[in-house]
């Protein structure tokens, strides 16, 4: 095994969420009905041909997850095989070859594993993200499907996705712009739900905003989810909540939070339709949720030309929210007992 002293000489505590190139990433090509064994390459770059169906008709999906060092040096994955169903469930939606799990297990493993040096140490409050990839390469034009596939693996250490230290309080705006119609991409992992969201984060942040909060495109009155995150909300009724729409992404922070409410908290936790108007006034404290953003509480939304405050005075970390931040974050760092089989050790 590496030694700690083979780190990069980083000062970790001040990296933000941007691409940081890593020694080594890990691609393997679908072509003629199957996979090659993949390799690890040194060369970010990817060569790809002007007519690939990715670059014109967004044939193409990706995960996000990350890497986390324990305080006895063990290097955790966080519920990796629910990344390599969704990502298997997108690919089908495109129609996209699937991605085996043992191949998506191993491109991940030796990635991380080749990279350790980049893998920021515990106690840092980063970690290392990951990000598996799968494209439509290949000579095409018409509109179909690629005969040809990479699938890529790279990391890259990240800090928090808000540039607020410790546990950030942001502010959403409702967004006019549809995310996502019911029966479309929306709860899939599909690049092009994120291309289509890039004007209602620019609107949200002109209002004063970290990020955009979508609502239902039929009635715009129900919650989906935000730009990067999804939604979770305690209520003053003790009861937890999160938005139910087949617009929105198969979130696994979401899920585990979820558990966390019902298992470790003992609340009452359901997954409804949430009317923001009717309800707001019912809410506790709200929280965006995901891999990259892991738990930032909501402290004020701007809808109707005004801002609603959340929680206290709108710029406070609520009880609930810090306690389920602080299980969550202490099971994948390895500091809590894993009482739910979430954790995935990388032999290194």
């Amino acid at each position: 095994m590496n030694s700690k002293q083979d780190k990069k000489n980083l000062n970790w505590s001040e990296l933000g969420f941007d691409y940081i190139k890593t020694d080594f990433r890990y691609s393997a090509v679908y072509e003629n009905g199957g996979w090659n064994s993949g390799e690890l390459l040194a060369d970010e770059q990817i060569q790809i041909h002007e007519g690939a169906p990715s670059l014109h008709y967004a044939q193409q999906c990706f995960e996000g997850m990350k890497a986390q060092t324990s305080k006895d040096g063990r290097v955790l994955l966080f519920r990796p095989g629910l990344n390599c169903e969704r990502m298997r469930s997108t690919a089908a939606r495109l129609l996209m070859p699937e991605v085996p799990k043992e191949l998506f297990m191993k491109a991940i493993e030796e990635t991380v594993a080749a990279n350790f040096t980049w893998i920021p140490p515990h106690g840092s409050g980063a970690s290392l993200y990951i990000r598996p990839m799968l494209i439509g390469v290949g000579e095409n034009l018409g509109l179909k499907p690629a005969e040809k596939y990479e699938f890529r693996v790279f990391v890259s250490p990240v800090g928090p996705y808000y540039k607020q230290s410790g546990l950030a309080v942001i502010n959403l705006a409702v967004s006019d712009i549809d995310r996502a119609a019911p029966n479309g991409t929306g709860n899939f992992k599909a690049g092009a739900n994120y291309a289509g969201g890039l004007l209602a984060t620019l609107n949200a942040q002109k209002q004063g905003a970290n990020e955009a909060l979508y609502l239902d495109s039929s009635e715009h009155r129900y919650i989906d989810e935000a730009g990067s995150a999804n939604i979770i909300i305690s209520m003053k009724d003790g009861s937890f909540i999160t938005p139910s729409s087949k617009a929105v992404l198969s979130s696994i922070t979401r899920r585990s939070l979820m558990d966390i409410a019902k298992k470790e908290l003992n609340m009452n936790t359901e997954e409804r339709p949430i009317d923001l108007r009717k309800e707001i006034s019912k809410f506790n404290e709200v929280a965006a949720c995901g891999t990259a953003a892991v738990l930032s509480p909501v402290g004020k939304i701007w809808f109707d030309e005004s801002w609603h405050s959340i929680f206290g005075d709108g710029e406070s970390v609520g009880p609930v929210m810090q306690e389920m931040y602080d299980i969550l974050v202490g099971i994948q760092k390895g500091e809590r007992e894993d009482k739910f089989n979430w954790l995935h050790h990388i032999e290194l």
